[in-house]
C-alpha cells in the first residue's frame, strides 16, 4: 500500500492550473483534457506513458466528483500542480459533498461483478500515493500524485 499521508506540499511558485468545471459528463471530459494540454504546456508529451497516466487519474477523479461530488448547480474545482522539485504531478479535485468520503488507500475494492467501485484501484495503481482531505465544511479534495520525470 503506497502511504496517503505523505502527500508533497506545494512552493507557492509551483506551476499550476486551477480551473472551475461544470459537475456533468460534459465537465469530467474538460478536466482529462485540459490536464493533457497542460502536461504539453510543461513540457511532457502528450502521448508519453505519464501524460496518459496523469489523463486517466484526472478523468477518474473528476468522474467520482461528478458522481458522487455533486451538489446540484454547484462546480467541481481542478488544479494540477507541476512539483518537479518532487518529481510529481499532482492532480487535486474539489466537489461539494464533503460528507461523501471515497475508501482510503488500501481499501477493499468492489466485487468483480459489481457495476462501478473500482475506479479509485486505478488511482491507486497509476499514482505513487493519494487521498482525500475536507478542508472546510463546504468541500473535499481527493488528490493524487503521478511520477512525471523532469
Amino acid at each position: 500500500m503506497k502511504p496517503s499521508n505523505l502527500r508533497v506540499e506545494p512552493s507557492a511558485a509551483a506551476p499550476h492550473l486551477t480551473v472551475l468545471l461544470s459537475s456533468t459528463p460534459r465537465g469530467a471530459r474538460l478536466a482529462r483534457r485540459l490536464a493533457g494540454q497542460q502536461l504539453a504546456a510543461w513540457g511532457t508529451p502528450y502521448d508519453s506513458e505519464t501524460s496518459q497516466a496523469v489523463a486517466l487519474v484526472t478523468a477518474e477523479l473528476a468522474a467520482n466528483a461528478i458522481t458522487h461530488g455533486r451538489n446540484p448547480g454547484r462546480d467541481f474545482r481542478l488544479t494540477l500542480l507541476h512539483l518537479t522539485e518532487h518529481g510529481v504531478v499532482r492532480i487535486e479535485m474539489t466537489d461539494t459533498r464533503p460528507g461523501y468520503l471515497p475508501r482510503g488507500p488500501g481499501a477493499e475494492p468492489a466485487a468483480t461483478d459489481a457495476v462501478s467501485g473500482r475506479g479509485l484501484l486505478l488511482v491507486e495503481t497509476y499514482s505513487e500515493r493519494w487521498g482525500c482531505e475536507v478542508r472546510d465544511a463546504y468541500t473535499k479534495t481527493v488528490w493524487a500524485e503521478v511520477l512525471c520525470p523532469t
